[in-house]
């Protein structure tokens, strides 16, 4: 299997598909958008993209599954599977808000083999295969070099549905407020992911996750040099809903305080 030109050709895709959803976005009007469920969104453009990435993934890999957040397909295979987010941040996108992105990553049995991250509104992909560096727009990235939480610029993102631990989610942002360079939250977890892996974060967490948020950019972030685990310090992030990520510098730090806040 050659996953660069594997990663490559998806790259491709994926600014095809981001190409269609920005030229779409002034297209956007009230009636066109359909809830899913509380606080989820999803438009005639998401479910587009995603069957313009599963055509175009098909003619790559034929015989691969597909792990997919609109359902326009329900084929998995045993060995290779794509599991696509086609607009991480469809409430920025409906808004007019950057940023929003297309999220592609391939899994090869229990391990991920490529990842790309087309962040749409700034022209930004991020990618990386097994055994490579992470690049944005062909220029390898790495993670930054700060190893102080308190010298960090830290992302989350907000629960839509869960909210049972949001006491203790809270109280995350208010240490995390007192005791960094400050918090963002963009509104798409894939975007804070690639940030984490070109530095421009020194990590990210969130709980309330689903595959296609996480899968290539943690693979990108592990690429560019950075740490990714759940909440548990284990391995259980693409499936398990929460996730953190880190600059390595910092995991440690970092991940402790996250496991004794939020467990």
């Amino acid at each position: 299997m050659n996953y660069e030109k594997i990663c490559k050709s998806a790259c491709e895709l994926a600014i095809q598909a981001g190409s269609f959803i920005r030229d779409q976005q002034r297209l956007i009007s009230s009636e066109k958008i359909e809830t899913k469920g509380l606080h989820n969104y999803v438009t005639y453009v998401d479910k587009t993209a995603e069957k313009k990435l599963v055509e175009g993934l098909l003619k790559l890999l034929p015989e691969s599954g597909f792990i997919v957040e609109e359902e326009t397909i329900k084929k998995t295979d045993e060995k290779f599977n794509w599991i696509i987010d086609p607009l991480d941040g469809t409430t920025n996108y409906i808004h007019g808000l950057p940023p929003f992105a297309v999220s592609i990553g391939l899994r090869e049995h229990d391990e991920m083999v490529a990842g790309v991250i087309y962040e749409v509104s700034h022209d930004e992909c991020f990618y990386a295969w097994k055994g490579s560096r992470a690049y944005l727009n062909e220029k390898e990235i790495h993670v930054s070099d700060i190893t102080k939480v308190t010298d960090s610029l830290i992302a989350t993102g907000f629960p839509y549905y869960n909210y049972n631990r949001l006491a203790k989610f809270l109280a995350t942002i208010e240490y995390f407020m007192k005791n960094s360079h400050g918090l963002r939250r963009l509104g798409s977890a894939a975007t804070d992911m690639a940030y984490v892996a070109c530095g421009r974060f020194e990590a990210f967490y969130e709980y309330g996750l689903s595959p296609w948020d996480v899968a290539a950019g943690a693979l990108i972030v592990e690429r560019a040099g950075g740490t990714v685990t759940d909440f548990n310090g284990g391995l259980d992030y693409i499936f398990g809903k929460e996730l953190v990520s880190s600059n390595t510098h910092i995991h440690e730090e970092f991940f402790s305080i996250i496991k004794e806040m939020m467990r």
